[in-house]
C-alpha cells in the first residue's frame, strides 16, 4: 500500500491545507473511479495518548492508495493492512498498541492503545462524506460497532441520508443531530435501540479573514480567539483575492476597507458561492458599494449574499462590542437562527 502524501501544503493566501479537505478530496475522486467500495478505518476505542483530536480517519482504494491518519500516524502499522482489507470489502476490528518512543516521535504525549474498525463504505456514501468534507460542511459517518453497516449524513442539520443501518436508521440520524449541536468534531460510541453503534460527526470551524486593519480588526481576532476560529489579516487585493477564491463554507470574510477596488473581493465570493461575505460600512457606504456591483455585472440574488452592514443590530458602539455582533451574525446563521431574545423564543436553547 503506498504512503499518504503530504497534507500541510500551502493553499492561496498562505493558509496550510487543511488535512480533512484533503481527505475528502481523495474520498471523492476514489468514488467517482471504479471503486464500488471505499475502505475506511476509524477508531472505536483508545487508552492512552494524551489529548488528541476525534474524528480521526483513515481512507484506502482496492488499488493501494491511502489518505488520512490516524494519531499523527502512530497507528500506520495497524491501520494500513486493516483499511487495505476493509477496501477489499472485509469488516474488522482489531487492536493495536503503540509504545513510548513511537508515540513521542509522532508528537502525541504518552504511549497508549486504540481498538481500531475498518469496513467498506459505499461508493455513493464515500463520495457524499468526501464532498462534505472537501468543502468544510458538516457530515458524519455512522456505523454498527463492527462495522457490517454505514450511514453517512451531510449537510448544515445532517439532514442528507446516503447509506443506511436498517432498523435503527431514523433514531441513528437523530443521535448523530443532537451531537451535531455541540457545535464541534466528536467521536462516540452510542446505543441506539439496542444497536452499538460508533459515531464521527465533523463540525467545521470558521477561518475568519480580515480585510483590511486597525481597531475593529484587532477586536475581530481577539473574538475569534475566544470562540475557537483561526483569523488572519490581509492589506492588499491581490492577497485577499486569493483569499476568498479559496474559501469553503466554514470561511468568514470581514471587509473593513471601504475602497472600490476591494468590490473585486465581493464579486470573487458571490461567485463560487461559498462562506460568510461580511462588509463593514456606514448606510451610504453600503449604497454605493451596491451601486457599483450592480454595475460590475452582479444581480440583485447575488447581492442579497452579502451581509452589509455586517453585524447584529446589539446596538454596538466599540470596536469590541461591534466584533460580538459580527461574530453573532455568523453563528445565528450557521445554526439557522432569527438571533432573537431567548426569552422571546419557545424552541430549543443552545442549537
Amino acid at each position: 500500500m503506498t504512503t499518504p502524501t503530504s497534507r500541510q501544503t500551502a493553499g492561496h493566501g498562505g493558509r496550510a491545507r487543511d488535512p480533512r479537505r484533503e481527505l475528502g478530496a481523495d474520498l471523492r475522486r476514489w468514488a467517482s473511479g471504479d471503486a464500488t467500495a471505499i475502505g475506511v478505518v476509524r477508531v472505536l476505542d483508545r487508552h492512552g495518548f494524551g489529548s488528541v483530536e476525534s474524528g480521526q480517519l483513515i481512507a484506502a482504494t482496492p488499488g493501494g492508495e491511502v489518505s488520512g491518519l490516524l494519531y499523527r500516524g502512530a497507528l500506520d502499522d495497524s491501520a494500513y493492512p486493516l483499511a487495505a482489507e476493509a477496501a477489499g470489502g472485509a469488516a474488522a476490528v482489531r487492536e493495536a498498541h503503540v509504545a513510548e518512543s513511537s508515540a513521542l516521535a509522532a508528537g502525541l504525549a504518552c504511549a497508549g492503545g486504540a481498538t481500531l474498525v475498518g469496513h467498506p463504505l459505499p461508493a455513493a456514501a464515500a463520495a457524499a462524506l468526501g464532498a462534505a468534507l472537501e468543502a468544510a460542511r458538516p457530515a458524519a459517518l455512522l456505523s454498527t460497532v463492527e462495522g457490517g453497516a454505514a450511514l453517512v449524513l451531510t449537510g448544515p442539520g445532517l439532514t442528507e441520508e446516503h447509506g443506511d443501518l436498517g432498523a435503527v436508521t431514523a433514531a441513528a440520524a437523530a443521535e448523530a443531530r443532537t451531537l451535531l449541536r455541540r457545535g464541534a468534531t466528536t467521536t462516540e460510541r452510542v446505543r441506539v435501540e439496542g444497536v452499538d453503534l460508533l459515531v464521527d460527526v465533523w463540525v467545521p470551524v470558521p477561518s475568519m479573514l480580515v480585510v483590511g486593519e486597525g481597531a475593529l480588526g484587532a477586536a475581530l481576532h481577539a473574538q475569534a480567539g475566544l470562540l475557537g476560529w483561526s483569523a488572519r489579516t490581509v492589506t492588499t487585493l491581490e492577497e485577499a483575492r486569493a483569499a476568498v477564491a479559496d474559501f469553503t463554507d466554514a470561511d468568514v470574510l470581514v471587509l473593513l476597507d471601504h475602497a472600490p477596488a476591494f468590490d473585486a473581493i465581493l464579486l470573487e465570493g458571490i461567485a463560487h458561492g461559498r462562506g460568510f461575505l461580511g462588509a463593514l460600512g456606514s448606510r451610504r457606504t453600503q449604497a454605493a458599494r451596491r451601486e457599483r456591483l450592480l454595475g460590475a455585472g452582479a444581480t440583485d440574488d447575488q447581492l442579497a449574499a452579502i451581509h452589509g452592514p455586517v453585524g447584529l443590530d446589539l446596538g454596538a458602539r466599540t470596536p469590541a462590542e461591534t466584533a460580538v455582533s459580527v461574530v453573532a451574525e455568523v453563528i445565528a446563521l450557521r445554526a439557522g437562527r432569527s438571533a432573537s431574545a431567548l426569552a422571546g423564543s419557545s424552541g430549543r436553547i443552545g442549537g
